[in-house]
């Protein structure tokens, strides 16, 4: 799929409503401040990249795709674009304040590599955004479409890439789109069902670096 034809799906009623979704939760795990900079790895054309420039961000989008990367730098100019990939990132120790990757993990050989490396370069969180295998769309939606190479996983399997770590982080998780086809049912109990409930499509993993909000500026 090609870089426009792929970012036009979240212009979708569907896809708007999906994007939107997973974005309240990271926003809640992440705990964002305006002012701050953010990673975001595995940024393809930008869609959460642009959202997360809306926070206030000061935002860097990260993808090893060069289409991918012209289209987002011709509809978000706000964010900094580099061309890279995760498990190797070319920034120094520390250089972001927060660092993210969503639904790009999913398609990385070594995940364990690309969150270390994220940990590695982010002073206060990182937050992880996964395809949840115990979920209605991997059920009706695994190996199809663009779904087709993707790695989905369950939140036991997304700690076990975060040992080793130091130092140790403390993880919150939550889940969102339990209902998939996001008509009028799914709008209307997606807001009532409990974020801990693992049972959503989307998994969003925060992990919190100790003592990673000293001195942060205030929202």
């Amino acid at each position: 799929m090609d870089a426009a034809s792929y970012h036009a799906w979240y212009e979708t009623p569907r896809g708007a409503w999906i994007g939107r979704t997973e974005l309240g939760l990271l926003q809640d795990l992440l705990h964002p401040q305006a002012g701050a900079s953010l990673l975001d790895a595995g940024c393809g054309t930008g869609w959460f990249s642009a959202a997360f420039a809306d926070w206030g961000l000061d935002v860097t989008g990260l993808d090893p795709d060069r289409e991918a990367l012209a289209f987002l730098r011709g509809h978000a100019p706000g964010v900094s674009v580099v061309a890279g990939r995760a498990e190797a990132l070319p920034f120094a120790d520390g250089a972001f304040d927060y660092a993210a990757a969503v639904t790009s993990l999913c398609f990385v050989a070594s995940p364990d590599q690309a969150v270390a490396e994220l940990w590695r370069v982010a002073r206060r969180r990182v937050v992880l955004g996964v395809l949840h295998r115990r979920s209605l769309l991997y059920l009706t939606r695994r190996g199809r479409g663009g779904y087709r190479e993707a790695r989905w996983d369950l939140a036991p399997e997304v700690l076990a890439l975060t040992r080793g770590l130091t130092p140790s982080p403390r993880a919150e998780l939550g889940w969102a789109v339990f209902l998939p086809s996001a008509g009028p049912l799914a709008r209307q109990v997606e807001p009532w069902v409990p974020r801990g409930l693992p049972l959503g499509a989307f998994l969003a993993v925060a992990l919190h670096r100790p003592g990673g909000d000293a001195g942060a500026r205030p929202t």
